[in-house]
């Protein structure tokens, strides 16, 4: 709703005029109020058509037309005068936001007692359309208005009159398609005669997108002309539909309109029977708000710029008139495209631009920055004994700068992520890479213990803006099932072999410079990340008049900030000393809070939809266990190969490798591949049962026979089961909130390598100290081999955490037959 500007009437017939609602391809829409205080939605036409006599002749038809459809789910028809000098018509106003606006921005996918609500009121409005001689032809979630007592259908605006329009060609040219490419039907696409099945065919579709928040054939994500191909040969993607409702879906989705069942049909098995609201209440609340807001708005029209004085020398110029504003008409078409040689993919909210031409570009700058993260963590914690020893420090002298970066990395990843929605991903990004950037320079110029932790604390707060942005991207970058599965196995590939790099770039600073240069090397590659993201990632939509969460963003860090301090109390072996548990206790209860205030508050850090999802709350749920099981892999065989066989630092990271190379191989040649044809459960599950078998083997002393192999599957398998994690844990996002499902993944992760680590840690240091008094090395073997036991049973336990809540099925609709450009 936007303010009236001077060029506006004041007046549209008796209706006062208060607002402008929006604007369309021949007109303006006003909010009106009558002389007896009704609200009303006053469309007026432009001038420059209002003289076209074949435009109001069928102005007039649609407008009669349109008031025999009555108001059953529809907005009604009020009053017009189609022989005024603007035709204008006023309809009853609908104060409530459209459907793309409540789950695109507002909530998210609807439940299913409010999706079966939907499609009764939607067929029983389409009943309404078709009994008056219309088709509505362009239903689609912006034109479905969501209201306290049930939707309603607005705009017939590219509607005709079956029986009276033969012959019209004002906006219905040869060769041309009328619709919205993302809710259109075949035999539209095709360029067939429509019948009221056509409509049908989009109610199915508007459901489909209620239901999980997607288009039906991805519109826009491969190009236009790929996407009608899949609208008119590829069978739909149901997944994530309710199961009672995917059985009528499905049958209104047929291509052939003959097999789809009518309105009324469609309304007979969608009787809704529930008492109580149709509406989640946090909808509810929502529309309660905006109604209030209505009833206070008032018109401010802006005043005109004063007047100048005449210039004497300046020859006068007779005055003009103000032409006719701009105006809006019901018959506008919401979009056209050459039905042959399909032009460029339509813009706008329900029609996403084209995929990024240089993604796979941007995708490499992502993994860069990635990897960068992952090199400065590992790389700095391998050199510690240099760092010790230059400063020197005491064995614990710097133990505040390895806590001060784990503290501001883990406990601000909720933070980045909220950023990231609010912001934009690539701003938080760039923001993120040259703080980090900056941050690493001082740590390497550190000449103390206090500059040194303060750098690695604002290593850790940037690091924390550029990890969720850079899974953000991923997420919202490629939505073609194929393409996503490809650039999530990249992205995993980097998230499961990147330590292993990290160890090889440490040890070899360790032994051949310094320890510096762990923190110098960061520079250079911070800012090639920084140019490439600035030129290559595209800017991403942002949650547009959102709030910052402050009491959230304050009570998740906090918990997870307790929990990264008690594990770290309880990695010098004090599991049950009372700062440990004090520590551990207020942060399940800090996290406890911060879960209920997301519950209750109108600007959550994340829109509720995105914490409700089972699917999503079981890959947190297996990526804390995964990331406890997993993180103590690498840093165990380091010192396995170090301490107990005698290898130098660089040896036993090259030794490693095998690790990163299984991973890279798992996640970009096999489970991306299978993304497709198998469910994410069932690659979850063997990835990880994989991944355990292998941490057994590794328990073994023969390096051919048992290591190499253990590390060859641990590694398989843990690529084969973080695609689908990741994949899975952001899927269903809107854009605008996939920050906050990012920074969900990620700190679930970084929780679960904190457990690993505390685990690690106290069992390592236990032997450690029993061999010093007994002189002993095997108790070390021992502390080794019981850390590789655990972590397999914690990869087990995640597998069966995954088997029982990740139930989502293989993603379908792929493009692999869809028609390619042309080259050139």
């Amino acid at each position: 709703m936007d303010q009236l500007i001077a060029a506006d009437p004041t007046r549209i017939g008796p209706y006062r005029l208060i607002a402008r609602l929006g604007a369309g391809g021949m007109g303006l829409v006003y909010l009106g109020r009558s002389e007896g205080g009704r609200t009303v939605a006053v469309k007026v036409v432009q001038a420059e058509h209002a003289g076209h006599p074949e435009f109001r002749r069928r102005f007039a038809r649609e407008v009669a037309a349109a008031r025999r459809v009555g108001g059953d789910w529809t907005a009604a028809v009020l009053d017009a005068d189609p022989e005024a000098a603007v035709p204008w018509v006023a309809t009853q106003y609908i104060p409530g936001p459209d459907l793309r606006t409540v789950v695109a921005e507002d909530f998210g996918p609807l439940p299913e007692y409010s999706v079966h609500t939907l499609a009764n009121r939607l067929a029983v409005a389409l009943q309404a359309v078709h009994g008056a001689g219309l088709i509505h032809r362009d239903l689609k979630p912006s034109n479905v208005l969501v209201t306290v007592d049930g939707p309603r259908v607005i705009d017939f605006g590219i509607a005709r009159a079956m029986d009276s329009l033969a012959g019209d060609s004002l906006h219905t040219r040869t060769g041309m398609l009328i619709g919205s490419p993302g809710f259109m039907s075949p035999e539209q696409v095709r360029g067939l005669e429509l019948t009221p099945a056509s409509d049908v065919f989009c109610l199915g579709a508007v459901l489909v997108y209620a239901s999980t928040g997607r288009l039906l054939f991805g519109a826009g994500d491969s190009g236009l002309n790929a996407h009608l191909f899949r609208v008119a040969e590829e069978e739909p993607d149901l997944t994530g539909v309710p199961q009672p409702l995917a059985g009528l879906v499905r049958a209104c989705l047929a291509k052939d309109p003959a097999e789809r069942p009518t309105p009324g049909q469609v309304a007979e098995r969608t009787a809704v029977d529930r008492p109580g609201e149709w509406l989640p209440g946090a909808v509810l609340a929502q529309l309660g708000r905006r109604a209030a807001r209505l009833l206070d708005y008032g018109p401010e029209v802006a005043a005109e710029a004063p007047a100048a004085r005449p210039d004497p020398r300046t020859p006068s110029v007779p005055h003009q008139p103000v032409p006719a504003p701009p105006a809006y008409a019901p018959t506008a078409p919401a979009h056209s495209v050459p039905a042959q040689g399909f032009g460029p993919p339509p813009s706008g909210p329900e029609h996403p631009d084209a995929p990024h031409p240089r993604r796979w570009w941007g995708l490499a700058v992502i993994a860069l920055t990635q990897l960068l993260v992952l090199l400065d963590a590992m790389a700095f914690n391998i050199t510690l004994p240099s760092v010790l020893a230059e400063l020197g420090l005491g064995g614990d002298g710097l133990n505040p700068a390895v806590s001060a970066y784990v503290l501001a990395f883990g406990g601000l990843l909720l933070l980045g992520g909220h950023i990231a929605d609010l912001v934009g991903a690539r701003r938080t990004l760039l923001i993120g890479l040259a703080g980090f950037a900056l941050a690493s320079a001082l740590g390497g110029s550190a000449d103390g213990p206090g500059l040194l932790t303060a750098a690695r604390a604002l290593q850790g707060a940037f690091a924390a803006l550029v990890t969720p942005s850079a899974l953000s991207l991923v997420s919202t970058g490629f939505t073609d099932p194929r393409e996503r599965a490809r650039a999530f196995g990249v992205y995993a590939a980097v998230a499961a072999g990147g330590g292993a790099v990290g160890l090889l770039a440490g040890g070899w600073l360790a032994e051949l410079l310094n320890w510096r240069w762990s923190q110098y090397a960061c520079v250079p590659l911070a800012a090639l990340a920084l140019t490439g993201a600035a030129t290559l990632l595209p800017a991403r939509p942002r949650r547009a008049g959102a709030r910052f969460d402050w009491l959230g963003v304050l009570l998740g860090s906090a918990a997870i900030a307790a929990l990264l301090l008690g594990l770290g109390e309880a990695e010098q072996l004090r599991w049950t000393a009372p700062v440990t548990l004090g520590l551990l206790s207020a942060g399940v209860l800090l996290l406890g809070a911060f879960l209920w205030w997301q519950t209750v508050t109108s600007g959550p850090l994340w829109a509720p939809y995105v914490a409700r999802d089972r699917d999503r709350a079981g890959c947190v749920l297996v990526l804390v266990l995964a990331g406890a099981g997993t993180l103590a892999l690498l840093p165990t065989l380091s010192f396995y190969l170090q301490y107990l066989f005698g290898h130098a630092q660089v040896v036993a990271g090259l030794m490693i490798l095998p690790v990163a190379a299984a991973a890279a191989v798992a996640a970009t040649q096999v489970s991306a591949r299978l993304q497709h044809r198998a469910a994410p459960r069932v690659l979850i599950v063997s990835g990880l049962v994989t991944a355990a078998v292998g941490l057994v083997l590794l328990t073994g002393s023969d390096y051919t026979l048992r290591v190499l192999p253990g590390m060859l599957l641990a590694g398989f398998g843990i690529g084969l089961a973080f695609v689908p994690l990741f994949a899975t844990a952001t899927a269903g996002v809107a854009p605008q909130h996939s920050g906050a499902a990012s920074g969900i993944a990620v700190t679930a992760q970084q929780v679960g390598e904190a457990i690993g680590v505390a685990l690690l840690t106290s069992l390592i240091t236990a032997r450690f100290n029993r061999a010093s008094e007994d002189g002993q090395t095997e108790e070390l073997l021992h502390g080794y081999t019981d850390t590789l036991w655990w972590s397999a049973g914690a990869l087990l336990l995640a597998a069966l955490v995954a088997g029982l809540m990740v139930t989502a099925r293989a993603p379908r609709g792929s493009v692999v037959n869809a028609p390619r450009p042309a080259a050139g």
